[in-house]
């Protein structure tokens, strides 16, 4: 036999040590697991409820809070029945981000028209407009989780934005 036990100890222990970081070497991170994750949301979620908080303040504005998150200032009830799902409604607009810049409006592209719940308007709106009547008017503000999220819409809404609708609604139709 050409291989002592001796030699076959050193073979295994250099290969050993060439595995293990050397001095100097950087570790390779292990991804965030779900508790860091959660921590990161739930961080980001009170920063931009304190943004909502002063806008509001700044803003003088009388706004209330739903369970989701969504904040909502009822200007004028309007009539009839309140919207729900396939009602077709056609509302003026203007979406801007909370410094005021200016995202969509429907001065530039004229009165919106949707169904709701089968267009593709953020969760946060939709949910707005079912506390709407026809004819109602109302401010909307949008925390990134009920809007555009993390990526934005690609356009003029950039990412994680904190979006606030203003609406006046036209009328609605049973589609």
């Amino acid at each position: 036999m050409k291989y002592s036990i001796l030699h076959i100890i050193i073979f295994c222990q250099l290969i050993s040590f060439a595995c293990n970081n050397r001095p100097g070497e950087t570790e390779i991170k292990k991804k965030p697991g779900y508790k860091e994750l959660e921590k990161v949301n739930t961080y980001l979620a009170e920063k931009d409820r304190e943004r909502i908080l002063n806008y509001i303040e700044r803003k003088n504005l009388k706004m209330k809070e739903s369970s989701s998150g969504l904040w909502y200032c009822i200007i004028h009830e309007g009539e009839g029945d309140y919207f729900k799902d396939n009602d077709l409604i056609v509302m003026d607009y203007e979406c801007t981000l909370l410094d005021g810049t200016k995202c969509y409006s429907s001065q530039l592209t004229g009165p919106k028209t949707i169904i709701l719940g089968k267009s593709n308007i953020e969760a946060g709106l939709a949910e707005g407009l079912k506390m709407m009547k026809p004819g109602g008017e109302a401010i909307f503000i949008i925390p990134p989780f009920l809007g555009w999220g993390l990526l934005g819409d690609d356009k003029a809404i950039p990412p994680r934005a904190v979006i606030v609708y203003e609406i006046k609604i036209h009328g609605k139709s049973n589609k």
